[in-house]
């Protein structure tokens, strides 16, 4: 008699968690086995030094408040070409004029993109404007429309009017806060807020007709504050950086900012497109440019399309670009020159001396004869740079920087303020000396880009397009404030209580508001005071 087979127990697992069992065990196995190709890549790369890194954080934890100051710290130990690691980003910073001018010259083509940050991007109208777009075809005509319509010298002549106009209205208040002090960041950033807003906007900028003035003065600090502030996207580009922003309230923060910014542009485009609108007294301002663009773009269907958004996104630029930085600049300036009774006599008597004592302000036509003062912007602009790390850029591809390798997509920052105060370009970096220019035969030093141990406006492709219309502004306000008042402290102030601390974000500001008492000059008591 045949014995029956014993039955077989079926021991295998059902064939969904066999493939459960599978992936458990091998998935780990294909990152590990990645991760040690990427390593064995990498160490076969001749990468820049840099300082150790923590598990998920990189080096984000070594910024600090004032990056642009950390990042010199660490630069001294690591070299003027350091590859950080902050959060997932790698990230290159550069710290000296040589390494400024391999990012910025020799592999400008290389390095000339941005990278795609979420606050950026959305308060840009998804990257159509000019600062912060990634290097495309777009960017290069977007770029040559807003300099030829905003930004060329015969623009920046054009707008003559407008700098005279809020000078004289400058001029006024302070000639009614006489004797008192004042917060002297408040005036100059009124000032600079007319001058772009009328050349943006018209003349109607400054008129009890625009309601909308002091609500996008809030909107547009929103927006400034959103740019600078900390979003884990930027540092995280993956799903888990975007949930960190929803649960952090960044990125609610974010879109509450662009509908206000949103609403306030439509209002104002909406009135430019206002058929019944009068013509404006000074010729076409900067929306009717762009609204004539857009509706020719339309009709003939040619060339890069140019809608509402891109005359939004770029007007997103004229502002955040322009009001913050200029303003702090010549606060800077004033603070620096006030801790020098003799540096601010020496400047004022230039001025009085080229002007004359018969003139109720300084001219444009005076400027080309004040060669201190212009001195004294540009060291001014060697010490406190208004955007110390410039704007990011992020490389096209695999690049060379300073013998190292430089991956595609890695993150660059130009330390705009470390190149200034380095030693190996300047004497006495440290010291505010205007007369280094002169003295030491650096006169031709300028801020241009072509000298890479000056770079307060960048260099190469994305150079900041705006540095003349700023340079004009700064340096006619400053001359006609030296020239109108003489300055003092308060009561019981000393030049060396003048703190010079840092704060801020993308722009840098002094941490202590700048307070002086202004006196109108015995020689323009009879000027007229401007409303």
């Amino acid at each position: 008699m045949a014995v029956p087979a014993a039955p077989v127990l079926d021991c295998s697992l059902p064939q969904q968690w066999q493939l459960t069992t599978l992936l458990v065990l091998v998935v780990p196995m294909l990152f590990l086995l990645l991760a040690t190709r990427s390593g064995r890549k990498a160490r076969r790369l001749h990468l820049p030094p840099g300082p150790p890194r923590l598990p998920i954080l990189g080096n984000l934890h070594q910024l600090g408040a004032l990056p642009h100051q950390s990042l010199r710290v660490l630069a001294r130990r690591h070299g003027p070409a350091m590859l950080l690691r902050l959060g997932s980003v790698p990230t290159l910073v550069v710290s000296s004029a040589e390494a400024a001018r391999e990012v910025m010259k020799a592999r400008d083509v290389d390095c000339c993109s941005r990278p795609d940050t979420p606050g950026a991007r959305r308060l840009s109208y998804g990257h159509k404007d000019v600062a912060f777009a990634p290097y495309s075809e777009y960017w290069r005509e977007m770029r040559k429309l807003f300099v030829v319509e905003f930004l060329s010298a015969r623009r920046v002549e054009a707008s003559r009017y407008a700098r005279e106009a809020e000078v004289e209205k400058l001029i006024g208040r302070l000639s009614r806060a006489a004797g008192t002090p004042v917060f002297l960041e408040d005036h100059i950033f009124a000032l600079m807020d007319g001058v772009i807003g009328t050349v943006a906007f018209g003349n109607i900028y400054g008129t009890e007709q625009f309601a909308h003035r002091q609500h996008f003065h809030d909107v547009l600090d929103e927006a400034m504050s959103a740019k600078a502030g900390f979003s884990a996207e930027d540092y995280y580009p993956n799903a888990v950086g975007r949930l960190v922003d929803r649960l952090t309230g960044a990125a609610a923060r974010r879109e509450r900012v662009f509908r206000d910014l949103d609403a306030f542009f439509d209002v104002i485009i909406d009135q430019h497109l206002d058929p019944s609108r009068a013509a404006p007294e000074k010729g076409p301002d900067l929306i009717d440019a762009f609204v004539a663009l857009m509706r020719e773009r339309r009709h003939r269907q040619q060339g890069v399309g140019f809608t509402r958004d891109n005359i939004k996104g770029l007007l997103s630029n004229v502002f955040t670009a322009s009001v913050d930085t200029s303003s702090v600049t010549m606060v800077w300036a004033m603070a620096e020159l006030i801790r020098r009774p003799a540096m601010l006599r020496k400047v004022q008597e230039e001025i009085r001396a080229a002007v004359g004592d018969d003139k109720e302000r300084v001219q444009a036509d005076d400027m080309p004869k004040l060669r201190y003062l212009k001195m004294v912007v540009k060291e001014t602009l060697r010490l406190h740079p208004a955007v110390p790390l410039l704007l990011p850029r992020e490389t096209l591809r695999h690049v060379g920087i300073c013998g190292y390798d430089v991956p595609a997509r890695t993150r660059i920052l130009v330390n705009a303020w470390a190149i200034g105060r380095d030693p190996a370009s300047w004497e006495d970096p440290e010291e505010f000396d205007p007369g280094r220019f002169e003295r030491n035969k650096q006169d031709d030093v300028g801020f241009n880009g072509t000298h890479f141990e000056l770079v307060p406006f960048g260099a190469g492709r994305r150079m900041c397009p705006g540095m003349a219309l700023g340079v004009a502004t700064t340096e006619f306000t400053l001359a006609n404030l030296l020239y109108c008042f003489d300055w003092a402290l308060p009561e019981g102030m000393a030049p060396e209580d003048v703190s010079m601390e840092e704060a801020g974000g993308l722009t840098v500001h002094k941490k202590t508001p700048l307070v002086l008492v202004p006196t109108r000059q015995d020689t323009h008591k009879s000027a007229s005071s401007a409303s």
